[in-house]
This record gives structure tokens, sequence and C-alpha cells, in this order.
């Protein structure tokens, strides 16, 4: 890997556009590196994980809606999207499969100096790689870039400490693995990143107070302005530059300054892409701070007992997680027995309070109103608090994976005096944790999820073809999509007319 310092340049600086970040990402991007067998492994195993929690999803609202929207756009040798049949643009397809993936928090995450959920690249990069038609092959090398980009970026850059939603790492990353995918050149990836990223950058306000369902639309957005943005650049459009380091650019008035340096590192030439394998995904369904704790509960709820003798349990955690999904956000939605389900999955109060009552985890029943609103949660819930502790968020943002954690210390004080301690640093599903997910966990999530949503030989069939992947011909890409029947779309609520 080589570094890249990053600041804000004058106008007037002499400024090189090869020393441009969007330059070094589009080389990265249009580097011939071969995939490494371990990446590829994993890059199946994230497509049959986007395609779990789209199942699950189908027939909620949000992914309804957007399904409605892109089936107002059909387009001959197009795109496919979950649950049906048929062909549809690249860029609404992008948009309608990536809502599906991101509306149950389900997927996979890296945490760095910005959080991020790289398998929200595969949308807008599979809709592309259908719709033009490219081989299993290309589609590989395409995700591989879009992980690596997004990670490098969240590594290096937070957004979050200056309230910018973390899909302003997604536009470029979808970008430059669509770039790859279809073996673009370095000046035209230059211009889609650079687009990408003027078009994505958005407040942190969706994932703030009453959270509602724009965050799942926002990386879904994100993807497709990447899909967008790749079509303007190759029909020879240009995009504002220096777009990060520009003298208005995105460091100097919405990031640390112009006075901020930041180092990014990105692959040398020839360096195989490799960052898909320090992310991790989910077994639980709600946000992947609370994936510990979360484990955690179900560990400690037989030494605590009877939870009506709970006077107080206090979560020792990393600075992120206290402010973002704690009691360091004051946000008092994250106690409203009445918020919504994108609210509660961001109360780690709620999750732990839940957890410890059922000893389990459900993506739905868990969110259930009638979940939330037990007299006896509702009591459990409002003796919950969250506080930093330096330690954890060392090890939040710790380069060594043996010591980062992304988990909590529980004290949970009885009514009688009694003290319990225990803590979880890092989920058990995760790469190092107790049960780490591999290609079978990742099967198995997918015949749970897809359970009375995909009839089993349409699950066959699309698990066959995923793991199939680098042998998928030309033409042959739409087979990494699965369609339900007529009876499970009528399920959905009926999306109202809108534009379309």
């Amino acid at each position: 890997m080589k570094n890249h310092i990053v600041r804000t340049h004058r106008s007037a600086e002499e400024f090189p556009r090869e020393e441009h970040l969007a330059w070094r990402i589009a080389e990265v991007a249009t580097d011939s590196a071969e995939v490494a067998a371990d990446t590829e492994e994993m890059i199946v195993n994230r497509i049959i994980d986007n395609a779990a929690v789209a199942a699950a999803s189908l027939v909620r609202r949000p992914v309804a809606n957007a399904r409605a929207q892109a089936i107002a756009h059909p387009y001959d040798q197009g795109a496919a999207v979950f649950g049906l049949n048929g062909s549809y643009s690249p860029e609404w397809a992008a948009w309608a499969n990536g809502v599906a993936v991101r509306e149950l928090d389900f997927h996979d995450t890296f945490l760095g100096a910005e959080y991020s959920h790289p398998g929200d690249n595969i949308p807008p990069i599979l809709a592309v790689a259908q719709h033009t038609g490219r081989t299993g092959r290309d589609l590989i090398r395409g995700i591989a870039t879009g992980y690596e980009v997004q990670i490098d970026l969240a590594r290096a850059i937070c957004l979050h400490e200056h309230k910018i939603d973390h899909v302003a790492h997604l536009g470029p990353s979808a970008a430059a693995g669509i770039g790859t995918l279809l073996g673009l050149d370095t000046e035209t990836i230059y211009q889609a990143i650079g687009q990408a990223l003027h078009t994505t950058t958005a407040t942190r306000q969706s994932r703030k107070g009453k959270i509602s369902s724009w965050k799942a639309y926002a990386p879904a957005f994100a993807g497709k302005m990447a899909v967008e943005a790749v079509d303007r650049a190759m029909r020879g459009e240009g995009a504002p530059s220096p777009i990060w380091e520009g003298e208005d650019g995105v460091i100097a008035w919405l990031l640390g300054g112009p006075d901020a340096e930041y180092s990014v590192s990105l692959p040398s030439p020839g360096e195989a892409k490799r960052a898909i394998l320090d992310s991790y995904t989910k077994e639980h369904s709600a946000e992947y701070q609370s994936q510990a704790p979360i484990d955690l509960a179900r560990r400690m709820r037989k030494r605590i007992g009877d939870l009506t003798q709970v006077q107080s349990i206090v979560l020792h955690t990393s600075h992120h997680t206290h402010v973002v999904i704690g009691t360091g956000s004051n946000d008092p939605q994250k106690f409203d027995p009445k918020a919504s389900r994108e609210t509660l999955d961001h109360s780690v109060m709620y999750v732990f309070a839940v957890a410890l009552e059922d000893g389990a985890w459900h993506h739905e029943r868990s969110y259930a109103p009638e979940r939330a609103q037990r007299p006896e949660t509702i009591a459990l819930w409002n003796k919950i608090s969250t506080t930093e502790d330096p330690e954890w968020t060392r090890r939040y943002h710790a380069l060594d994976p043996n010591e980062r954690a992304f988990g909590a210390r529980a004290e949970v004080t009885l009514e009688n005096g009694e003290v319990i301690v225990d803590e979880l640093a890092i989920a058990d599903a995760n790469p190092y944790g107790a049960r780490p997910f591999a290609r079978p966990q990742y099967v198995e999530k997918f015949r749970t999820l897809a359970e009375d949503v995909i009839v089993p030989a349409e699950q066959d069939r699309f698990l066959e073809a995923v793991q199939n992947t680098r042998e998928l011909a030309a033409g042959e890409l739409s087979q990494l999509c699965f369609s339900v029947p007529d009876e499970v779309l009528a399920r959905a609520p009926k999306s109202p007319r809108g534009l379309f």
C-alpha cells in the first residue's frame, strides 16, 4: 500500500492532476492486478449475503416503493431487480436493489476512521454488468475495486466528525468499481469519481434523531448517482476538480478545513485489492456496533436472572458507539417505544434490553411495535446507558485486528447492590470472533431469510449460479438475481402513484 497525503490546494497553486486523490483512485481502478482467490471467495459470499437480506426485506414498504419506481423504467437488455422477472434501466435497478439490500441494516460493514457498508457497492456494479453484458470475471474485478476504494477511504477520512453521511465514500467507490468492470481509461474514471462524490455528499441527519426510511435509500441513491456519473463521463462530461483538494472543495468546506491533512493508503501498481477481507457481515439485523452487545446480552442473561431486579446497566464502550447509537447521541428518540424501526436499530439501549429479555434477535419480531411497547421492556430499556471508555475508543481504531474492538463492557447493578460485569470485544460472527462466518454460514443465512419468500428450486438455482460467478459468460449475469411468486410480492403494501 502507498500513502498519499491529501490536503487543500489553493487555485493558484501548481497541483498536477496526477496528484489528485480522484486520479490516484482512478489509477487503482485501471490497474490490471489479478483478484486473489480468497478475495474472490469473499466477493461471492457477499453477493449471497446481499441477496439474503434483500429477500428478507422484499415486501417492506420502502423496498416496494423503490421497486415500483424501477418497474416504471423497463429497458431491453437492462438489469435485473430482486423479486421480478424482467429487465430494467440499470440505474433504477441499482436503486431498487440497493434499497432492498440496505433496508434491514443486515449486510456487511467496515469500521475505521469512518464507518461503511461496502456491500452497497454490489447493486450498482452488478446492475451495470448485467446491462452491458459483462462476464463473471469482469464483475468480480469491479466489486474488488469498489470494496477496496470505499474501505481505503473509510480507513483514512472521517466524515461523521463533520456531520457528513458515510455514503460520501460510496459514490466514488461505486464509480471506480464500475470503471474497472467496464475497462474504462483513467481519465474517464477520474471524471466519474469527481461527479459521484459531488452528487452524493450529504449531512448525517439521515441517521440522527427520528430516523426515517431514507437511511436505506441514501446508499441506493449514491449507487444510482455513480451509475449516472459514469454514463456522463463516458460521454465526455467532466467533474469539479480537484474535488477533494480544491480551494472550495470537500476537504476545505465539508471536512477538516483548509489546514487539514489526510493520509490515504491505496494499493500500489500491481498490488492485489484485498480490502474486502477486512470487512465483516452481520449475524443480527442491527447497527454493527450492536452486534457484540447482542451476543454479550445473550451470554449474561442467565447470570443476571430476574431482570426486574436490575437497578442500572452501563455499557462502557467506544466514543463512536456512545455518540452514534448510545446515550451520548442525546437523542430522546432512542428511548421512544413508538420510534421507527430505523431509530430502534440505532439504539443500543433498546437492542441490549430486548436481547437480554429474549436471548435472541430477529430481524422482524425484535422490532415489532408490540415488542417495543412492552411495559417490562420499557422499564429495563430506560435503566441502560452508555459511557465512553478511552481504552475502548483506542481499540476501536486499532490497526492490529487482534486488538480491534467494536463491543462493550457491561456493568449490571442489581437492587441488592450486586454488580455483574462482563465484556465482549467483537461479535461472534466477526472473522476474529467465536464463530466466524464462512461460506456455509452465508448459505445458511440466505436459506433462513429466503424461507417463505423464494421457492426452494429458485434458491438452489441462485446458489449454484453465484458460486459459479467466475465462469458466467457475457449475458449470463442475470442469473445473480432471484424472482419470487406473485403472491409473495402481493404481501407488500401497494405503492401509491408517484410521478412515474
